[in-house]
């Protein structure tokens, strides 16, 4: 699959709420994940149990991730634009409007919105970027 390939099936697992399938379908098996926020600051029931600074990550703890975020909160609705390329990138805005079950953040609802910025090679995606607002920061 090509750049643009791999963004359209990425917003279209992710809008069917596939986001497992998305890892396991579209990423490589070593990906670099760079978050606004590092990961060893988020509560602990958000983090994957392999949890590391931003840089290089396993599909397998991707996976943990996805499962320990989603795993944590309710979500009333989301959103996610088509991809815009730009070479062997593209980047893509999201919404998510949620409650979270767990951690210092359980029982408030939020309107979450980042853009993510993904780097294809080989077909799969091998670099991820997310951009969001950090509240007091």
């Amino acid at each position: 699959m090509n750049t643009m390939e791999v963004g359209r099936k990425l917003v279209e697992l992710c809008k069917e709420g596939k986001h497992r399938q998305a890892i396991e379908d579209l990423y490589a098996d070593t990906v670099v994940v760079n978050e606004a926020m590092d990961p060893m600051q988020m509560p602990e029931e958000m983090r994957p149990p392999h949890a590391r600074p931003n840089g290089p990550q396993s599909k397998a703890d991707l996976l943990n991730g996805c499962d320990a975020f989603f795993s944590c909160l309710e979500v009333h609705g989301a959103e996610m634009s088509d991809p815009y390329p730009l070479g062997d990138e593209f980047i893509v805005y999201m919404s998510m409007d949620c409650t979270f079950s767990q951690g210092p953040m359980a029982g408030q609802r939020m309107d979450m919105k980042e853009m993510a910025k993904y780097k294809v090679q080989d077909g799969k995606i091998v670099e991820s970027n997310y951009y969001y607002a950090m509240p007091g920061a």
